[in-house]
């Protein structure tokens, strides 16, 4: 998050940043990290409707070639993707898709995930001339380097002229 002055001592937050400041090749180490819990993997699997045992029954999850839950890759996917909207989301009109949402290795309760963002794609938007798109690739990593998802994901992304952040008090 970035901070702008907009008065005599006085600040505030901004989150994201305007299609102007991506540039292709750059990468965004996305912070704070996030410890997963049991507690995080049985709410996320029994909200959404997927009490398959393997996220919810320890006695079923331990007879498993893991020998314990494992953690509900939709929440790992929401966590990773939430932590990529401070840098990468933050000013967007839309999220316009992912793809190749791919799982690589399995996450447990305990676990810290950290992601980061290599932005592979850029572009004006040709029907929205106050908006483009940009496209990222984001890695989701344990604290011990282990890469666990990987996926791209694009968003219209609002430019600064004919923004209406100052408008919303933003």
């Amino acid at each position: 998050m970035t901070i702008k002055k907009i008065g005599e001592q006085r600040y505030r937050g901004e989150i994201g940043r305007y299609f102007e400041d991506f540039e292709v090749g750059d990468v965004y180490e996305h912070r704070p990290g996030r410890t997963l819990t049991d507690a995080d993997n049985i709410h996320f699997s029994l909200l959404t409707m997927n009490y398959h045992p393997m996220h919810c029954d320890a006695a079923f999850a331990e007879k498993s070639e893991f020998g314990k839950l494992l953690i509900n890759s939709g929440l790992t996917l929401a966590i990773v993707l939430g932590m990529t909207v401070p840098e990468v989301s933050g000013k967007a009109i839309a999220n316009l898709g992912w793809k190749e949402i791919r799982l690589v290795a399995p996450v447990f309760a305990g676990d810290t995930i950290y992601a980061e963002s290599e932005v592979i794609e850029k572009r004006e938007s040709k029907s929205r001339p106050t908006q483009g798109i940009v496209t990222v690739r984001t890695t989701g990593k344990k604290a011990d380097g282990t890469v666990f998802m990987v996926f791209e994901r694009s968003a219209l992304i609002q430019k600064r002229e004919g923004s209406k952040d100052s408008e919303a008090g933003y």
